[in-house]
């Protein structure tokens, strides 16, 4: 008879399963893809912004110093005022010469000296999306605001238009006078906008109305006022602007 014995420590071992191992590689695969695809957003966020940066940069450069489109005019005027006194009327016809530079929201005017009249060179800005028009006096160093005069300045395009013809030979007009008044002095020129903040940065800055406007403007003596004269030119005729402090 055979008998057949058991070994309880096989037997144990056999029952006991042993352990998966997984392969270091495969186990640490996924958390390796999240980190990589963290940095991929990382790094696309990162390229983005610096693709903006250099296309803000690019147009602060491009707008600050590429070179400006500069119009050269030349107006002779003739003074209807004195039209019927021959005593008064001038051998010539005396010019007003100007240069100026136009976009589509503004335009700014370098009036030079003039030339055997009375006058004060001068900038003057036209901000037509505020509705304003900034004097600075180059002698006095002294800004002027009042709102824009639609019916003297001319919109962008046709300024344009204007200046391409006067820069291929002078234009003969005549002289309209417009007087206007300061009124108030502002002391915050924020709300006045980019342009004309620019212009007056550091300037004593003013505000004026136009004489016609005021109850008293008609009343008023003039000889007693303090004054300066800008002749200039945003439309087919010459502007003589008088300034004054009552």
């Amino acid at each position: 008879m055979v008998k057949i014995a058991f070994n309880p420590a096989l037997a144990q071992k056999a029952l006991v399963k042993e352990p998966i191992v997984k392969d270091p590689e495969l186990a640490a695969a996924p958390v390796g893809i999240a980190g990589s695809t963290g940095r991929c957003l990382v790094t696309l966020l990162g390229i983005a912004f610096i693709l903006s940066g250099l296309i803000v940069g690019g147009a602060c450069l491009y707008r600050y110093f590429t070179p400006k489109r500069l119009y050269h005019g030349t107006m002779q005027f003739s003074d209807m005022s004195t039209v019927g006194d021959a005593e008064r009327q001038p051998y010539y016809l005396p010019r007003v010469e100007e240069e100026v530079e136009i976009t589509d929201s503004m335009a700014v005017i370098s009036v030079p000296p003039p030339r055997f009249r009375p006058g004060e060179p001068a900038y003057i800005l036209h901000d037509f999306n505020r509705k304003l028009t900034a004097y600075l006096d180059l002698t006095l160093r002294t800004c002027f605001v009042i709102p824009l005069n639609t019916s003297v300045v001319l919109p962008p395009q046709d300024l344009i238009d204007l200046f391409s013809q006067l820069m291929s030979g002078s234009y003969r007009s005549y002289l309209v006078q417009e007087d206007l008044v300061v009124t108030e002095r502002i002391d915050d020129i924020k709300p006045l906008g980019f342009y004309i903040r620019r212009l007056c940065a550091g300037k004593e800055t003013y505000r004026m109305e136009r004489r016609a406007s005021l109850p008293d403007g008609g009343i008023q003596k003039r000889s007693a006022e303090e004054c300066l004269t800008f002749h200039h030119f945003e439309n087919k005729f010459v502007t003589e602007t008088r300034i004054c402090k009552a």
